[in-house]
């Protein structure tokens, strides 16, 4: 490789460097405040690195890597994100007897699988990628250990993901069997019509990522993951694991021209239906807060379908824009959750949340905001994100999808709604126990996330040029 080369991949070599250099440090010394501090120090140069990647001459790092706008776009995203994650995770790790540095060194593992995912060019990569996310994860949802719903949840999720691994290892042999080649683009460049081998591939490899993304019907172990892993590693999955995944599919969905494959586009079209019904249904009958959440990310994965679905300029800028609105309001959302959480469990029920407006008016105004937002309200990221997802729609013609989608986000207002008049229930209606104390690092990533979740929704302009130029280069 030149050192053109080795510039490019400054983000990865220092997320490596990273991970080494704590392993380093915990072999000699366990101190939890000094883990977090080169965390989120690892994170940030990777973040800074991003911007001399993308000054340097060489884009495609052989065969396998392409370092262009929309790559380093997601890895900054996902970074940004984990960065978050870390410093609410200090507050929550804190009060418990759980060894903690580990957590931060796989923290940053799955984020380099993520990195390394929105970069791929090659099933080779992808596979890389996506089992150095997948391992992190196993070990992060069972972190805890402290009940056996934990070690339940981390082999939910060790069986699930490696049944899934296989479908995908299988599509591609496929794949490779007709095409003669893992590279993507060169994939892109055959014709899947009258092609039985292809399909199949094509099929199996969407198997494979259904269960990332936890679409509908490949949705089962998500609400039980998301209610034991802890909060901080539930927010992770939410977002960066799931917008890694989904980034690579809009990248190589627009190369190959979906929507000129009926069979393709009709088996995405009746997952998207499938995927938004079912998330929304099953979120109106739970109690508990993170199952509802669980339920409201897979229906919001189908809300990105639909613009996927439509293909063309205006669905790509949806599809990132609305992965940008829902990464800064599902991170507040599990944040409330982990500054809440008690040593012991997680603040999830929703019992748990009645009259804390009466114990903690602040914190119950952020996490009403992020509700609202998550229910597409206007003045809110989520309303901007929504508004273009719906203009992907319209301007794809998908009628039925699009009513679909709006008949489903009515559904989803009932839930998050429900959550809220909890909140604001009258105090002597309420639990006598106090909220308990959140951390000054946890409120100051709530503070940022709710900046962020009113400038998006207040004022877009900015986040859609950037995101315009950014998706640039796939259409």
């Amino acid at each position: 490789m030149s050192p053109s080369d080795l510039i490019t991949i400054s983000p990865l070599l220092v997320l490596a460097f990273g991970i080494i250099a704590i392993m380093l440090m915990v072999t000699l010394v366990r101190n939890h405040a000094l883990t977090l501090v080169l965390t989120i120090t690892t994170l940030a140069i990777s973040i800074a690195a991003l911007f001399v990647s993308s000054s340097a001459r060489s884009r495609q790092i052989t065969s396998l890597l392409i370092f262009d706008n929309y790559a380093l776009f997601f890895m900054g995203i996902i970074a940004g994100s984990a960065l978050v994650v870390c410093i609410l995770a200090y507050g929550y790790m804190s009060g418990r007897r759980n060894i903690k540095e580990e957590f931060y060194i796989l923290m940053l593992m799955a984020v380099l699988g993520c990195a390394v995912i929105v970069a791929s060019s090659h099933f080779v990569s992808f596979f890389i990628g996506l089992e150095l996310l997948s391992i992190s994860l196993y070990v992060l949802i069972a972190y805890l250990r402290s009940k056996p719903i934990h070690i339940e949840a981390g082999i939910k999720y060790l069986v699930g993901a490696a049944t899934s691994v296989a479908f995908l290892l299988l599509g591609a042999a496929f794949i490779y069997a007709d095409s003669g080649t893992m590279v993507f683009s060169g994939i892109a460049n055959h014709s899947f019509t009258h092609n039985p081998l292809l399909l199949a591939g094509l099929a199996l490899v969407v198997i494979g990522i259904g269960f990332k993304l936890a679409l509908v019907p490949f949705h089962l172990w998500t609400a039980d993951v998301y209610q034991a892993a802890p909060a901080p590693v539930t927010a992770f999955i939410a977002t960066a694991s799931k917008g890694a995944v989904f980034a690579l599919l809009l990248r190589y969905f627009n190369a190959i021209n979906a929507r000129d494959y009926p069979q393709l586009f009709t088996m995405f079209v009746v997952i998207a239906i499938a995927t938004m019904f079912f998330g929304n249904f099953l979120a109106l009958l739970q109690n508990n807060v993170k199952r509802i959440l669980a339920y409201s990310s897979i229906a919001h994965m189908g809300y990105l379908l639909t613009a996927l679905l439509a293909g063309g300029t205006l669905a790509a800028v949806a599809v990132t824009l609305y992965i940008l609105t829902y990464f800064v309001t599902t991170l507040g959302a599990f944040g409330v959750i982990t500054v809440l959480s008690k040593k012991d469990n997680d603040f999830e029920m929703l019992d748990d949340y009645r009259g804390l407006a009466g114990r903690h008016s602040v914190l119950s105004g952020i996490f009403t905001g992020f509700l609202l937002s998550l229910a597409g309200i206007p003045l809110t990221a989520g309303f901007i994100g929504k508004f273009y997802i719906f203009s992907a729609n319209v301007d794809g013609k998908l009628w039925l999808l699009l009513t679909v989608l709006i008949i489903s986000s009515v559904l989803g207002l009932f839930y998050y709604l429900r959550i809220i008049v909890a909140v604001y229930t009258k105090k002597e209606l309420a639990t006598r126990e106090r909220a308990p104390s959140w951390s000054l690092a946890g409120g100051f990533a709530l503070g940022f996330l709710t900046v962020f979740l009113l400038w998006i929704g207040i004022y877009p302009s900015p986040f859609i040029d950037f995101v315009r130029i950014m998706v640039s280069g796939l259409i």
